[in-house]
C-alpha cells in the first residue's frame, strides 16, 4: 500500500536531460505543486502520475492517435477515469501527460524563458488537466490561468500569462 504521493517521469529523449539537467526533479516539484494548490485533490489523499519527457514526432503521433489531429502539441494530458473502487491508501493514478521537447525549445525560445521554466509550466498545465481543469470556455480558461501562474509563483517562476502570453 501506498501512502505518498509518486511522480514518475520518464526520460524517452535524452535531449531533456542535456538541456535541463534538473528535469526530472523539476516535473516532480512542479507536479506536486500543482496538486498542492489544486482545490481537485483525489478522495484517496494519494495519487501517481507518469510525465513522458519526449520529442516532437512522438507528441504527433499521440495526438493523431488520441485525439484525431495531425499536428505537434507541446503538451499531452491523458486523465485516468477513476471508478471509485480503489482502497483508502492505495496510489490512485491520475494519469500520464508527455511532453515535447523540440516545441517546448522553440516556445522558450520565442518568449524568452528558460527551458527549465517553460518545462515547470507545460507539466503544471498538464498535472491541472489530470486534476478535472480545462480551459474550454474564458471562464474555465481565466481560472486554470490563474492557478498555474499561482503555483508558478511558488516554484519560482515567472507568471506566463504577464504579458498575455498563452
Amino acid at each position: 500500500m501506498t501512502e505518498t504521493n509518486t511522480v514518475w517521469v520518464i526520460v524517452e529523449n535524452p535531449a531533456w536531460e542535456e538541456a535541463v539537467p534538473r528535469a526530472i526533479g523539476l516535473c516532480r516539484q512542479a507536479a506536486l505543486g500543482a496538486l498542492a494548490a489544486s482545490d481537485n485533490a483525489t478522495d484517496n489523499g494519494v495519487w501517481e502520475a507518469v510525465i513522458l519527457l519526449a520529442d516532437d514526432a512522438t507528441l504527433r503521433a499521440l495526438n493523431m492517435r488520441f485525439r484525431g489531429e495531425d499536428k505537434i502539441t507541446n503538451v499531452l494530458s491523458f486523465p485516468n477515469v477513476n471508478d471509485g473502487l480503489l482502497p483508502k491508501g492505495t496510489a490512485e493514478p491520475l494519469g500520464d501527460m508527455a511532453i515535447a521537447f523540440e516545441i517546448a525549445c522553440r516556445e522558450a525560445a520565442v518568449e524568452g524563458k528558460s527551458l527549465a521554466d517553460h518545462l515547470s509550466h507545460l507539466v503544471v498545465h498538464g498535472m491541472l488537466h489530470l486534476l478535472g481543469y480545462d480551459h474550454q470556455c474564458d471562464e474555465d480558461a481565466e481560472r486554470m490561468e490563474s492557478l498555474e501562474a499561482e503555483i508558478l509563483a511558488l516554484l519560482g517562476v515567472e507568471s506566463p500569462y504577464a504579458d498575455g502570453w498563452q
